[in-house]
Formats: C-alpha cells, sequence, structure tokens
C-alpha cells in the first residue's frame, strides 16, 4: 500500500494505485504476465475526476489485454473488491488476480463539495434532504445505543484516543496523535454526540494484494514458499435496509448486516466461538462509536456490553483482541476505495510476523477485516487465516 494522507500534491490516483500494484507484485515476487484478472476499487468518479476509472487503472497497473472488473460498495468497496476475487477464483474463471483500489478524497476538493460528494452516498431522495451529511444518521444511532445500553460519550471517544495513539507507530498512517478523552469531548461539535475528533481522516491514498490459487502461487511466486502461507478463510456480504426509518426498532443501534455478514464468514471460516478464536481485527471505525457497535455485531463481546469494554481497553494493543492495528479509519486514514484491502494488508502483515514494534500481534493466527458503506446499508466481512 501506499502511505495515506491528507492530500499528495505530487500523485493522482493513477499515481497511487501504480505505487501500491507494484508493491504486492514486488511482495510476490511474481509478474503481471502470470495475472488473470483485475479488479479495480474506487468509490467515487468525482474525487478522481474521472469517468470509467477501471480500465484507465489497468492500463496504468500494466494489465491492458487482460479483463477487469470494476466494483463499487461505498465504505466496503475495498473488502468487495477482495470478496469479488476469491469469487472468480472459486469459479475457475482465474488463478491469479490483482485487486486495487484508491481514492483522492483528501483534499483534492473542497470541504463542502467533499461533504456534498459523501452525501451522495445516502438514499439521495429520502435521506439526503433530511440528514445532509452521514455525521447525524450515525449520531441518532450510537444515542439510541446510549439510552438503551447505559453508553457513554466518554467510552467511544476511549477508542478516538486509541486509534489515533495506535496511529503514531503506523509509518503509513494518515495522522497519528497523543490526545485525551478530554480532547475528544471538547473538540468541534459535528452531530450530537460526537465531535471532530470521534470523526475518520479522508485521505489520498491507494492499497493492493494479490490474490490466487496455491498451485499459482507455488508455481509464480518465489516468495510463497518462504513465508507462512495465508488464505481467506471466510467471506460474506449482506445488504440493509438504506434508510434508518425502515429498520426493525430493536436493530436500530446496531447495525444488522454486518451481524449476519460475520456469522456467514465465521461459518465459512469455521469459526464458533469469534471472542476466542479471533486473534486481531480491522474494524470500520468512519466513528468512534461505530467500532463500539461493531464490538457487539462481529460477537466481540455480548450485545449492550460495548460502551465497557471500550472503556475497559478490552479490545486495545494488549486486550483480548487487538482491534485496529494500523490505527483504523480515524488514524491510518481512510482513501475509501483502498480502505478494505489497506485492512487487508495490515491484517496479513500481521499474521505473517512482518509488523515490528509495539504494534505487533503476538503469534496471530486469525485476522478479521470489517467495512460498511453508507450507515450500514452493506457489510462486508473477510476472514484470513495463517496455515503454518
Amino acid at each position: 500500500m501506499t502511505r495515506f494522507v491528507g492530500f499528495r500534491a505530487d500523485a493522482g490516483i493513477r499515481d497511487l494505485v501504480a505505487e501500491a500494484a507494484r508493491n504486492a507484485l514486488l511482495d510476490a515476487g511474481s509478474s503481471l504476465s502470470a495475472i488473470d484478472l483485475g479488479v479495480a476499487a474506487y468509490e467515487s468518479d468525482h474525487f478522481n475526476r474521472q469517468m470509467s476509472l477501471g480500465h484507465v487503472l489497468a492500463e496504468t497497473v500494466g494489465l491492458t489485454g487482460k479483463p477487469t472488473v470494476r466494483v463499487e460498495g461505498g465504505g466496503a468497496t475495498g473488502a468487495l473488491a477482495i470478496q469479488t476475487a476469491v469469487t472468480a477464483i472459486q469459479a475457475g474463471s482465474a488463478r491469479a488476480v490483482l485487486v486495487f483500489g484508491g481514492e483522492t478524497n483528501g483534499r483534492s476538493v473542497d470541504r463542502a463539495t467533499a461533504t456534498e460528494i459523501l452525501a451522495l452516498s445516502a438514499d439521495f431522495e429520502w435521506e439526503m434532504p433530511l440528514f445532509g451529511t452521514f455525521a447525524a444518521p450515525y449520531a441518532l444511532m450510537i444515542t439510541e445505543h446510549m439510552r438503551r445500553y447505559g453508553t457513554t460519550a466518554e467510552q467511544f471517544a476511549e477508542i478516538a484516543v486509541k486509534n489515533r495513539r495506535i496511529a503514531l507507530h503506523n509509518p503509513d498512517a494518515h495522522k497519528g496523535m497523543s490526545i485525551t478523552v478530554g480532547e475528544v469531548r471538547g473538540s468541534a461539535p459535528l452531530a450530537d454526540p460526537y465531535r471532530l475528533f470521534d470523526a475518520s481522516l479522508l485521505s489520498d491514498g491507494a492499497a493492493a494484494v494479490l490474490l490466487a490459487t496455491r498451485d499459482w502461487a507455488q508455481a509464480h511466486s518465489p516468495t510463497f514458499r518462504d513465508r507462512p502461507p495465508v488464505a481467506i478463510a471466510g467471506t460474506a456480504a449482506v445488504t440493509d435496509h438504506p434508510r434508518l426509518s425502515d429498520r426493525p426498532e430493536e436493530m436500530f443501534p446496531h447495525f444488522a448486516a454486518k451481524r449476519l455478514a460475520a456469522r456467514q464468514a465465521y461459518r465459512m471460516a469455521g469459526i464458533d466461538h469469534p471472542s476466542e478464536q479471533i486473534d486481531l481485527a480491522e474494524v470500520y471505525d468512519s466513528f468512534s462509536g461505530a467500532e463500539l457497535q461493531a464490538y457487539e455485531d462481529l460477537g466481540f463481546c455480548p450485545v449492550g456490553e460495548g460502551g465497557q469494554a471500550a472503556g475497559e481497553g478490552r479490545f486495545d494493543l494488549d486486550g483480548l483482541i487487538p482491534v485496529n492495528t494500523s490505527g483504523g479509519l480515524l488514524g491510518r486514514g481512510s482513501a475509501v476505495g483502498a480502505t478494505g484491502i489497506a485492512q487487508a494488508v495490515e491484517v496479513v502483515r500481521q499474521l505473517r510476523g512482518e509488523v515490528e514494534g509495539e504494534r505487533a500481534v503476538s503469534d496471530p493466527r486469525i485476522g478479521v477485516t470489517d467495512t460498511h458503506a453508507g450507515v450500514g446499508a452493506l457489510a462486508v466481512v473477510n476472514v484470513f487465516e495463517r496455515l503454518a
């Protein structure tokens, strides 16, 4: 992956994706000539200022003459692209797939324009006129979580503190920070109870991964034989009603699609007790409270205990399950089309034992990535397993 930054004045989306794809091929020791399929992941033609960007990126990467599929799923775009590659391999239509994604949604446009573009990801006819931005519906969900379970703003502020602290130790992160709960609560208001430091960062960046069958890897990847192989053990994508008003009352403070996607992916991976079997997770923390809600919906803790778990640091680096060892969207940042792929890069590096320092997880075998689009209208959960 590239480093995620606020603005790459020296590089456009093509440059970023080319850099990430080159890194992935160098990591595998493989050449483009052996790749069967490209999957391009990006959310917005507007941020990237290019229509039909998929085949443009394919040429930039060097896949001219090979089929390329463009995938878009809001914040879940990158993870959905990985699932698309898995499907192609399982179907036998490809043995090796290069997944590449990126976005220039840092400061490529002014703040007002960026806010409007992002709001277009909501239901344009029924939700955007009411909420204006995504902060409002996220705030409604966490407010109901607070009312129902006694969750406090200070508890999810602990997540903002955690992820930005961890990002200080990630050289690829957009902006690590040493902040306190008080500083989070004292930052500028967005939509009550969320404050500015509760919200994720918009970044310029790209990421890429190479997925292949074991036979292909043994034949075409010299580095495959030199380190522990990592497999995708489970994957699932589930949708929910895009509009909060259409969702069942009992699920209002929860991500129902995420809960179901996790169950399906876990079943495929043979995970019966996620809190005991999962060693690390990269979770979609678009807002600090969204990570807290994900603790419950991914089965890391009982429903209603997310706030208590956050307050206790149960999912910090030294906790039960280290969550967002990259710094998450709050610290590493979010280049939307690359986000789910960057999560996979972090998890695979951890499973291979390639992460050093205090971010390193001790001898992990199973890692999970979690992303969603909109306010949980689409959720994608991918499970990775070290096989040796």
